[in-house]
C-alpha cells in the first residue's frame, strides 16, 4: 500500500512497521490496558502481574474481580480510581459479550460507543485497543499527544485549539482506510527521537 501523502510515503520507507495480531481475549486485554493507564510501560507490566497473581491460573474473571476488596487492589499498586475502573470494566463484562467475536460484528462507532460506557474507558482508550487488540485499519486518534506533536513537525503547523485538532483530521482524511497505518508510523518517527520508545 503506497500512500498519496508524500510525507507518510517517506515515513513508510524510512519505518518498516510490525505486523499487529488481535488480541486473544478481549477482556483480558482492556484489564491490562486500564491497569496501564498512565504508567510506563515497564511499571504497568510489573503492577498487571502482581494483580493476575491475586487470582487462580493468573487470571482475573469478572467474577473474582468484583469480589476483590480494595485493599487487596491497593496492596498490588492499584490507586483508587484504577481499581473502581477494573470492577466496572468487570461489571460491564458481566452483562455485554466482549467476546471477539461479537465485537467483529461492530463498526469502529458501534465500539467507541459500547466501551466508552465503562468508567475509566474513554475515547483514546478505546483508540488504542481497536489498533492494538482488534486490528482496525483506519483509526486515527488525534487527541493522542505523541501524534500531536509528529505532525506539527512532519506538516509544519503553526495553528493551535481547535483550528489545530480540524488539520490533523483533515490531513488524516488523506490516508483513509489506512489511518491506523498513517498513524503509527508518526508514532515511530517520534519513537525514533527516543531512546526508550515502545509504541508502534
Amino acid at each position: 500500500m503506497i500512500f498519496t501523502d508524500d510525507i507518510m510515503a517517506e515515513l513508510q520507507i524510512r519505518f518498516p512497521l510490525p505486523e499487529l495480531g488481535c488480541a486473544s481475549d478481549f477482556y483480558l486485554a482492556m484489564v491490562e490496558n486500564i491497569v496501564g493507564q498512565q504508567l510506563s510501560g515497564r511499571v504497568a507490566q510489573v503492577i498487571f502481574n502482581r494483580f493476575k497473581t491475586l487470582y487462580p491460573k493468573n487470571y482475573p474473571t469478572p467474577e473474582l474481580v468484583m469480589a476483590t476488596p480494595d485493599d487487596a487492589l491497593r496492596g498490588v499498586g492499584f490507586s483508587g480510581a484504577k481499581s473502581k475502573y477494573v470492577k466496572s470494566l468487570a461489571e460491564f463484562t458481566l452483562h455485554h459479550d466482549l467476546s471477539m467475536q461479537s465485537l467483529a460484528q461492530l463498526t469502529d462507532d458501534e465500539l467507541v460507543a459500547l466501551l466508552t460506557q465503562i468508567k475509566g474507558v474513554g475515547l483514546w482508550t478505546t483508540q488504542m485497543l481497536l489498533i492494538f487488540s482488534l486490528g482496525r485499519p483506519d483509526v486515527f486518534p488525534v487527541d493522542d499527544l505523541a501524534v500531536q506533536q509528529g505532525m506539527r513537525e512532519l506538516y509544519m503547523l503553526k495553528v493551535e485549539g481547535k483550528p489545530f485538532k480540524d488539520k490533523l483530521v483533515e490531513i488524516s482524511d488523506r490516508w483513509t482506510p489506512y489511518r491506523t497505518i498513517g498513524t503509527r508510523l508518526v508514532w515511530a518517527y517520534v519513537n525514533s527521537k527516543k531512546q526508550n520508545a515502545t509504541r508502534r
